[in-house]
C-alpha cells in the first residue's frame, strides 16, 4: 500500500508543498534580512522562515477551505465553496483526459473542445427562449455534443488515417480558437450593438442555479460533474465497453487479435472524452461566467486537466479529488497573495512540481525509502533462477 500509486500521488503533493515552502522562505524579505545576521542570532532566521511558510500556507488554507477569521460558520465556509467552484470544470475536463489516457490516447485538445462546447452552450443560452429547466437541459446538451463532435474528429482521424492524436488536437485547438474568435465578431455570438468580441449574457432560464443560495458561487454544475464521475467509474470498471477501452489501452494489438474493433474504440473514446471536456466549458458559460464570454473562456483549464488526470492516476475518483485539490490551489492562491504578499506564481510552481514528482515515482520512493511494488517477488524469482 505504501509503495502503490495512491501513496506516490499523496507524497508527490507533500514534496511539492515542501519545495514550495523552500521557495517561499528564500524569496521572503524577512528571511533575507534575518539571514544577514544569522551567526549572531540564528533563531531569528528560523522564526522568520516559520512565519513566512506557515503564514503562506495558512492563508492558502483560509482562502480555500475555511476562514477562521469570520464570525459565522456560513461565512467561514465560503472559501470551500469557492474551491468547489474552481474544481467543477477541472474535474470534468480531467475526466475526459483520464478516459483518453486509459485508451492509450493523449487528449491535449481540451482548449478547443471547451471553446466549441462553450460556443454551442452559450448560443443556446442567450438566443433561444425556452421554459426553465428545458432551456438549461438543452444548453448543457448542446455544449456536451459540441465538445464530443470536436473530440470525435480526433478519434475519426486517428482510426481512419492513423494521424497522431497529439498533433491533431494541437491543430484543432487553434482551429477552435480562431473559429470562436471570428464568430465573436459576427452576429452569431457577438452581443448586439457591441464592438467588443463578447457574447450577450445568458438567459436566466439557462443558468445553473446556486446550490447553497445566492451568497455562494458554487452552482448545480457540480452535480453534473459528480454524475459524470459516477458514469466514468461505471463505464471503465463495470461495463463491457470499459473493458474494451482498458484492453486497447494496455495493448491495442492484443485487443485486435481478441476481436475488439480498435478503430471503433478510438472514435467512441474520443467522443466521450470530448463530451466530458465539453462539460467543463458548459460549466464555465452557464455557471461561472454568465454575463457573456470571450475567446479566453477556457482559462487554461484544458491544460490544467492534464495535470489533474495525472495526479488522479487516470482513475475517476482520483481525478475527482485531484480536481478539488487544484481548485483549492486556485482559490487559495489569490488569498495567499493578498494576505501575505506571496506571488501567485508560487502556486503554479507547486502544481508543476506535483507533475514532476508524479512522473518520477522512483525518485519519490527513494526520498521516502518506500518499497517497490513487486520487488520482493521478483528478487525471489531471480534468486531461484540463479540457484537452478
Amino acid at each position: 500500500m505504501i509503495g502503490g500509486s495512491a501513496a506516490i500521488s499523496v507524497l508527490a503533493v507533500v514534496l511539492a508543498l515542501f519545495v514550495g515552502g523552500v521557495l517561499i522562505a528564500v524569496t521572503n524579505e524577512g528571511v533575507q534580512s534575518a539571514a544577514g545576521y544569522f551567526f549572531s542570532r540564528p533563531s531569528d532566521m528560523f522564526q522568520a522562515i516559520w512565519d513566512a511558510v506557515f503564514g503562506a500556507y495558512r492563508a492558502l488554507f483560509q482562502g480555500s477551505v475555511y476562514d477562521f477569521r469570520r464570525d459565522t460558520f456560513a461565512a467561514g465556509i465560503r472559501p470551500l465553496t469557492e474551491t468547489l467552484t474552481f474544481a467543477t470544470p477541472l474535474i470534468a475536463a480531467g475526466l475526459g483526459v483520464a478516459l483518453a489516457f486509459r485508451v492509450g490516447l493523449f487528449n491535449i485538445g481540451g482548449r478547443g473542445q471547451m471553446l466549441i462546447a462553450a460556443a454551442c452552450a452559450g448560443w443556446v443560452g442567450f438566443s433561444l427562449e425556452l421554459p426553465y429547466g428545458v432551456h438549461l437541459f438543452v444548453a448543457v446538451l448542446a455544449g456536451v455534443l459540441g465538445g464530443a463532435v470536436w473530440g470525435g474528429i480526433v478519434g475519426l482521424l486517428k482510426a481512419r488515417t492513423g494521424a497522431h492524436e497529439v498533433i491533431v488536437t494541437i491543430m484543432l485547438n487553434f482551429v477552435a480558437l480562431y473559429l470562436v474568435s471570428f464568430l465573436l465578431r459576427t452576429p452569431v455570438l457577438q452581443a448586439p450593438g457591441s464592438n467588443n468580441p463578447k457574447t450577450p449574457p445568458m438567459a436566466d432560464t439557462a443558468v445553473f442555479p446556486p446550490l447553497f443560495g445566492s451568497g455562494y458561487n458554487v452552482h448545480a454544475g457540480l452535480l453534473f460533474v459528480i454524475a459524470a464521475t459516477i458514469y466514468v467509474w461505471y463505464l471503465l470498471g463495470r461495463s463491457s465497453m470499459g473493458f474494451q477501452f482498458r484492453a486497447v489501452g494496455e495493448n491495442p494489438n492484443a485487443a485486435r487479435v481478441a476481436g475488439i474493433n480498435v478503430k471503433n474504440v478510438y472514435v467512441t473514446a474520443m467522443l466521450i472524452s470530448g463530451g466530458l471536456v465539453g462539460l467543463a466549458g458548459v460549466s464555465q458559460v452557464l455557471g461561472t461566467i454568465t454575463t457573456g464570454f470571450g475567446s479566453g473562456i477556457d482559462a487554461g483549464i484544458g491544460f490544467d486537466a492534464i495535470t489533474v488526470a495525472l495526479l488522479g492516476r487516470s482513475k475517476p475518483w482520483g481525478v475527482f479529488f485531484a480536481g478539488i485539490l487544484f481548485g483549492a490551489f486556485k482559490a487559495g492562491g489569490f488569498s495567499m497573495q493578498a494576505a501575505e504578499g506571496i506571488p501567485v506564481d508560487i502556486v503554479l510552481v507547486v502544481q508543476s512540481l506535483i507533475v514532476l514528482f508524479i512522473a518520477a515515482p522512483p525518485l519519490v520512493r527513494t526520498i521516502f525509502r518506500l518499497p517497490t511494488p513487486g520487488q520482493p517477488a521478483a528478487a525471489r524469482s531471480k534468486k531461484k533462477a540463479v540457484t537452478t
